[in-house]
């Protein structure tokens, strides 16, 4: 094969020789370096699709012979990230052995269980169901993948027309087929057909191109991609207007923002119906012009094309019939409007399931919508985590390109009702859904935590991340929230949370942090008000700004950061959680603590208040007492240790032992104690209690509650 090394417009050439030299004799290495190139160009893939392999001769660890040995992506994971754990090795002589007992295409499940006899390595990941289609192909280094530019070909209706007369013959065609053993015959079929061919394309799905080197492959699947690409871009626009011409504009970008934000919680209440999901909002211009257009009417019900898309996305997205200038002032009119579209697409999918199943199909699944377009806005996405709900709207952008490209040159067709059901419920997708872990307590909820960048609030913060929630970082200091930031990114990745400087006095920077919460999760679950401070002085000492302060940031911050919250919340309309942490100095009378002991007193009562008032919405509100919290507090860095120290007449470093020897249990309060105490109130365990106090204080027993 020649090979060009050059300049690629529409792909990203990453190949570093150097890097590659010193892998030099290690093919398996080679072909990590070579996944991860290309699932680093989302162009070339999207997350989780395709599969890469390579071959090798390995001394067989039975016989000591030489055997050829197939290293294959296993099931699930992503190339991007692949790792060496991630690959399946399997005896090539023994999976293609296999065709003596294939029984046909009505048995093709039944074959990857027999996967697992061809296994060398038995520290491989399960063979996914694209392993017979690398096996039977003679060549080295293969690589498949979903290219939008490619599938945008495979997905027209006369792409097998253009791909023979793109590549002048050099790329072969084999119609649309679930990925099985099957396929894999097929593949090998049209390679003896068509001998000297560079790859195939694989109708409504992608394509398959190979090397003789990890880099030759490499070279081969950016040049067809890139070819494929080249010719998009010299079609769009040139038959008709990009999807038929532009059929409304835009809101301007802080209109649609606004707007998102406000509708984001309603969609979010009707998605959850059955189960909770967290949401994904995108206005990215490939989305607007899609949305925006003459053919979305005719396009989007149409769905989509590649397997790998559709099982994200849903059959189809479910388009809002609203304005995008609908005035949102009364929430109750807003959801008479919604929810009949909502029900349609239920009913919707329901007559799929139910026209197209089979007498052994699982059982019918969520039958809410996953994308939600909304022209004017952008776009919405929904699932049991953030993540998936992202990538569900990467592959929807996907599916965006795949119409656009497919309409420059032909007409865009999708798959079958019935070919693309037989993929969504198929028993072994049905049976690696069964295989995921269980879902953590706080999957699918969304905390905000004031004063979250340190001490007992970040220590909540990282619990409810821990058991699965999606968490709002908020702080007044923007050093401490961005080491928070950092610290959350590196343990837990982007998806988990946000970072936003909020000071809970002042009511802009609030409703800025809700919006950016239900900009990109959606909504909100729980809102947990710890944000504060302490002044300790004798009661001449204290100042009108001293009391002016302690009420404002204890008393009236929380007030509106639960006024606002609770407004997200009943948009929802699936209840919520409020959390207040106060302290034992709302129960208990002690020296030089007027100001804060009375605004600590306040913050308990307004709890209660809040708790009888908002049961109605199924909205619990409840308070956790902690007492003497030192480490990672930022209120003993204002004074507070100096003032109680004084009081008690001990010096500051004798504080902790202090008050850790006049609990009851004689127990050190730690950070992590108030956030087990926090998860307790939101785990599910407590669904019907509100208007509780549990005091997190070692045992003060002038703190007790009754």
């Amino acid at each position: 094969m020649s090979i060009s090394t050059k300049e690629f417009k529409n792909v990203s050439y990453l190949w570093d020789d150097e890097k590659a030299a010193s892998m030099k004799g290690d093919e398996v290495a080679l072909l990590i370096y070579r996944s991860n190139l290309l699932g680093a160009d989302l162009r070339l893939t999207n997350y989780g699709g395709g599969n890469t392999s390579c071959k090798t001769i390995e001394k067989d660890v039975l016989t000591g012979k030489d055997t050829e040995i197939m290293w294959v992506k296993g099931s699930g994971g992503d190339i991007g990230t692949l790792k060496k754990n991630g690959l399946a090795a399997l005896y090539v002589d023994k999976l293609r052995s296999l065709k003596n007992v294939y029984r046909g295409i009505e048995h093709e499940d039944e074959m990857v269980e027999l996967f697992n006899h061809c296994i060398y390595d038995l520290n491989s990941k399960a063979p996914s169901i694209d392993t017979p289609l690398h096996a039977f192909l003679p060549f080295k280094d293969i690589d498949h993948l979903h290219p939008d530019a490619a599938i945008a070909i495979a997905a027209s209706k006369d792409g097998k027309k253009i791909t023979e007369e793109l590549f002048n013959g050099s790329v072969g065609w084999v119609e649309w087929q679930r990925p099985g053993f099957d396929l894999g015959l097929q593949l090998k079929e049209c390679l003896d057909k068509n001998p000297g061919i560079r790859g195939i394309m694989l109708g409504s799905h992608g394509l398959f191109t190979w090397g003789d080197t990890s880099f030759e492959c490499y070279v081969n699947t950016l040049e067809v991609v890139e070819r494929c690409a080249d010719h998009l871009e010299e079609n769009i626009g040139k038959r008709k207007p990009v999807f038929g011409g532009l059929k409304q504009q835009s809101l301007p970008k802080e209109n649609r923002l606004k707007r998102a934000s406000e509708l984001a919680p309603v969609l979010r209440g009707f998605c959850s119906s059955e189960t909770k999901m967290v949401g994904h909002f995108t206005d990215d211009e490939r989305v607007l012009q899609f949305i925006n257009s003459n053919d979305l009417e005719r396009l989007a019900p149409m769905g989509t094309s590649c397997p790998d898309h559709f099982l994200r996305t849903k059959i189809s997205p479910l388009v809002l019939n609203l304005s995008a200038n609908e005035e949102i002032n009364d929430i109750s009119v807003l959801k008479k409007k919604i929810e009949p579209q909502f029900q349609e697409y239920r009913k919707m999918y329901a007559d799929y399931y139910n026209t197209c199943k089979h007498e052994n199909s699982p059982a019918i699944r969520d039958t809410n919508p996953v994308v939600i377009l909304y022209p004017g806005v952008g776009m919405f996405t929904f699932a049991k985590n953030k993540q998936t709900a992202r990538v569900a709207a990467e592959f929807y952008i996907n599916a965006i390109n795949v119409m656009r490209g497919a309409e420059a040159i032909s007409e865009y067709t999708s798959l079958p009702r019935q070919e693309a059901f037989d993929i969504e419920y198929w028993l072994l997708e049905e049976a690696k859904l069964q295989r995921m872990p269980k879902p953590k307590s706080l999957n699918g909820k969304v905390a905000l935590i004031t004063g979250s960048a340190g001490g007992i609030g970040k220590a909540i913060a990282k619990k409810f991340a821990d058991e699965g929630a999606c968490v709002v970082l908020s702080d007044n200091n923007p050093e401490r929230l961005q080491q928070a930031k950092e610290e959350f990114k590196s343990k837990y990745g982007t998806d988990v949370f946000i970072g936003e400087l909020l000071d809970v006095t002042d009511m802009t920077t609030i409703e800025k942090t809700f919006r950016s919460a239900t900009l990109a999760f959606g909504g909100v679950d729980i809102i947990v008000n710890n944000a504060g401070l302490s002044i300790s002085k004798p009661i001449e000492e204290h100042t009108e700004k001293d009391w002016d302060l302690l009420y404002y940031i204890l008393v009236k911050g929380q007030f509106f950061v639960t006024q606002k919250g609770v407004e997200i919340m009943r948009k929802q309309g699936f209840g919520g959680d409020v959390l207040n942490i106060v302290s034992k100095n709302a129960l208990v009378s002690g020296p030089n603590n007027a100001a804060y002991g009375a605004a600590k007193a306040a913050q308990l009562h307004l709890s209660r208040l809040n708790a009888a008032e908002l049961g109605n919405d199924k909205i619990r509100v409840n308070v956790v007492n902690p007492d003497a919290v030192i480490s990672g507090s930022n209120i003993w860095s204002n004074g507070w240790a100096d003032g109680r120290a004084k009081a008690y007449g001990i010096t500051v470093e004798e504080l902790p032992a202090y008050y850790a020897k006049r609990t009851l249990l004689n127990e050190t309060i730690l950070p992590e104690d108030i956030a087990n105490a926090c998860f307790v109130f939101v785990s599910g365990l407590l669904n019907k209690s509100t208007g509780n106090v549990l005091n997190v204080d070692g045992g003060v027993a002038a703190a007790f509650v009754r």
